[in-house]
Formats: C-alpha cells, sequence, structure tokens
C-alpha cells in the first residue's frame, strides 16, 4: 500500500478488531511468544549451519514427496547424519532464578560448556526466565542435573525441560 494510507488502515483493523480480542503488540511480544511455543527462528535456532534435524523438525521434510527441492541432497546427509549422532540437541531451559540468558550464552555443566543459548527472554506465562539452547546429547533429556547458564561470569542454575514450555489448552 502506499505509506500515505498506512493510518488509515491501522485506524480501521483496530477498529475491526475492537471486541474480538485484537491487541496490538510488538516484535518482543511475538519473539516471546514464539519462545514460549518452542519455536525455532531463522537466525536463531535455524541457519545455513543449523538444519530441521539439528532443531527435532526433521519431521517437516518430506523426502518421500515427488519432485526436487534446494538442498535436498544436503538435508538427506544432515538426517543421516542426525540419525547416527546428533552433535546437539535443541532443548528448553528454565530459570532457577530471576536472570536472563540471551543468545551466544554457554550452558555449562560440571564446569564444561556444553552448549548454547540461542533465544532466551522473561516469560509473563510462566513466571521465570526461559531458553532454548543446543545442548550436547548428553545433556539433554528433561530434568537433567548440574546444567546452568554462564550469564556474565555467573553460572545461573537452570531445568532442562522438553518443548514445548507451554501449549494452549483446549
Amino acid at each position: 500500500m502506499k505509506p500515505e494510507h498506512a493510518v488509515e488502515l491501522w485506524q480501521a483493523l483496530t477498529k475491526a478488531g475492537e471486541g474480538a480480542g485484537l491487541v496490538p503488540c510488538g516484535l518482543s511480544c511475538r519473539d516471546t511468544l514464539r519462545l514460549e511455543a518452542g519455536m525455532p527462528l531463522y537466525g536463531h535456532e535455524l541457519s545455513t549451519s543449523l538444519t530441521p534435524f539439528d532443531a527435532g523438525l526433521g519431521r517437516v521434510v518430506k523426502f518421500e514427496k515427488e519432485g526436487d527441492f534446494v538442498g535436498r541432497e544436503a538435508l538427506a546427509e544432515a538426517a543421516s547424519r542426525a540419525e547416527q549422532n546428533p552433535p546437539r540437541v535443541l532443548v528448553g531451559l528454565v530459570a532457577e532464578g530471576r536472570r536472563v540468558p540471551r543468545a551466544g550464552y554457554a550452558v555449562v555443566a560440571g564446569g564444561e560448556v556444553i552448549g548454547e543459548v540461542t533465544s532466551g527472554a522473561p516469560s509473563p506465562t510462566l513466571g521465570k526466565p526461559i531458553a532454548m539452547a543446543y545442548v550436547d546429547a548428553a545433556h539433554a533429556a528433561p530434568g537433567t542435573p548440574g546444567v546452568a547458564v554462564d550469564i556474565r561470569g555467573s553460572h545461573e542454575p537452570y531445568e532442562v525441560v522438553a518443548l514445548p514450555f507451554y501449549k494452549r489448552q483446549k
């Protein structure tokens, strides 16, 4: 649309949403909701070096479909590697304290780096900081003891949990 029509469109959309629960929100809200739902985001949990198989989303890649697609060969290799020996597994982390981890922070256990946070934020729904992180497969089981996130030199305890963090009840 032309920029001069933006205000008119915004006003029409917000008026149409009155009574239907439409509430404007920003990027931070959207990101928190996707994190609580355990949804990977390109540039965080997915990239050119992190495939859907790394993120536990291999089910969305359909090799049996007819026709070819860009990246089929590379994804087939990634699927084979992931089945044989996953280097790291995407997990959820829930804080025992109040400090929020950010992307790039190290995940540690027993003084050793075992992974890296990909996304983190305070969770309004859970009332605690949460994060998604890739960790060594040996530390990926929910409830794995001794897992922490290095937040500016302090090892803050976190619980490994299954994703998603939150699932809407029907």
